[in-house]
């Protein structure tokens, strides 16, 4: 989450240091009003009616950007109702709790089992998972199982020197979660450039990479910048070759915190998961194709042996003994039930025609960008229902981020950025397609970009010069 500082100065305006409560929301009798107005940034010394406490509150969020509207975020937006009760219901369950809640900790059970039997674990019993607040949490967990089964080869003098520094190789288009793991856990990250068009990682230039001290290798199953898979089964195959060469045995984690809620459903054919041996754990987000609101995540292991023992925790915690590895203890278990409950709901064939409905109308946008001719598509929506673009040769009047400004001016919130080395050469805008962001949408998106062009073409030339702003898109 982001880091806020302490309260801005107010000086220069005064009027912001209180809130402004409307009358009709003081009390019954709006001539009544408030002994004072609450202040911003320190707690108020009275009490106030819930009332007028959520219209204060409410007021303020209005500014926010519409949910639906935003396609800069993988993050599910839309959930049914019956979802929305259930979660209600379950907000002051405590997952850690799982004496007093066994019906909810049998539900987190039953999802690891589920997930195992999707993503082919050998044995779905023995397969090893559990819960966590997202992605980056279930990243952090796996990054943290490699480096422990690491420093255990070294520790049985299996090649590792002593005081050796360890390395993660990846793609230089992983997550930001992966350089906090590499800088929390002080593990050297190893980057593959991107190169031409290739816009992630490279097998054989990340299997170069590799070396005793290597504790995995991290493939991503849809790259967040453009939306593509990278090819872990290639990637598997290098390094069997390396280990053939050099006996270097390094384990593959996969990130799928989007595609492996995606690819097994519209490309099962596509061999990623643990079919391959040398893919030890995997992660997805719940939150995003897994379609639940943010707030869950999930990490498996093929087997026991892949997660090392002493890094479970095993806590005399409210009167039973309790297995645990997380980085956070307590959260509410409304995650894990709604997850639970669309996992139900929907089934294999459900799950199917929500993400095909996705993939259609990510093709759909992109046929339709295409004919505007001003703009390059570098992906279609083939892979994750993602499409990212960018300026069409000989388009000069303006950039993506002129593009994005101006389509924010109509509520989309399209992200425009830079890619990382080497091709910082090339800034694009991408859209991801959610369930909930329907054809309808899509033509209305398309309407907008359709009417914003020409203004853009007479432009004198770009207005935003400044690629620092550029808009987020890490979700």
């Amino acid at each position: 989450m982001a880091v806020h500082h302490g309260a801005p100065r107010r000086d220069a305006d005064s009027r912001r240091g209180t809130l402004s409560v409307n009358p009709f929301h003081t009390a019954a009798d709006p001539a009544a009003g408030m002994r004072a107005t609450p202040p911003v940034d320190r707690m108020p010394d009275e009490a106030m009616a819930p009332e007028t406490t959520y219209n204060l509150v409410r007021d303020e969020l209005m500014l926010d950007g519409n949910a639906r509207l935003n396609l800069a975020t993988f993050v599910t937006t839309w959930m049914e109702p019956q979802a929305d009760a259930l979660m209600a219901e379950c907000s002051a369950k405590n997952m850690i709790d799982k004496d007093e809640y066994p019906r909810t900790a049998e539900l987190e059970r039953r999802c690891v089992a589920m997930l195992a039997d999707l993503w082919h674990a050998v044995d779905p019993q023995q397969a090893v998972g559990c819960s966590t607040t997202g992605s980056s949490e279930a990243c952090m967990l796996a990054g943290m199982a490699l480096k422990r089964r690491w420093s255990r080869r070294g520790a049985e003098g299996r090649g590792t020197p002593a005081g050796a520094r360890p390395n993660l190789v990846m793609g230089v288009n992983v997550q930001v979660c992966w350089e906090k793991f590499c800088n929390f856990w002080e593990v050297e990250p190893r980057l593959v450039p991107m190169e031409g068009e290739r816009f992630h990682l490279d097998p054989q230039a990340a299997a170069e990479l590799c070396d005793e001290n290597t504790i995995g290798v991290v493939g991503i199953l849809g790259s967040t910048f453009d939306g593509s898979y990278e090819p872990i089964a290639d990637l598997c195959a290098a390094l069997d070759a390396l280990r053939e060469r050099t006996g270097l045995d390094v384990p593959v984690h996969v990130d799928g915190a989007s595609g492996a809620m995606v690819a097994p459903f519209l490309d099962p054919d596509l061999v990623w998961d643990f079919r391959l041996e040398r893919v030890a754990s995997i992660n997805t987000s719940g939150h995003k194709y897994g379609l639940v609101y943010p707030g869950v995540g999930w990490v498996l292991w093929r087997d026991a042996e892949s997660l090392p023992e002493e890094l479970v925790f095993r806590v005399n915690y409210l009167g039973g003994d309790m297995p645990t590895y997380a980085l956070n203890f307590s959260r509410p278990g409304a995650q894990v039930a709604a997850q639970y409950y669309t996992f139900l709901r929907l089934g294999r064939a459900g799950f199917r025609a929500v993400q095909q409905a996705a993939r259609d109308v990510a093709h759909t946008l992109a046929e339709g960008i295409a004919r505007l001719e001003d703009f390059r598509l570098l992906t279609r929506g083939d892979d994750l229902p993602v499409l990212a673009f960018t300026t069409a040769p000989g388009v000069s009047a303006y950039t993506v981020f002129d593009v994005s400004r101006r389509l924010r001016e109509d509520g989309w919130l399209v992200p425009a950025y830079t890619f990382p080395p080497h091709r910082q050469d090339l800034s694009v805008l991408r859209i991801v397609c959610r369930n909930g962001f329907t054809a309808d949408l899509a033509g209305l998106l398309l309407d907008s970009l359709d009417r914003l062009t020409p203004e853009l073409r007479r432009q004198p030339g770009p207005l935003e010069r400044d690629e620092r702003k550029a808009t987020g898109f890490h979700h």
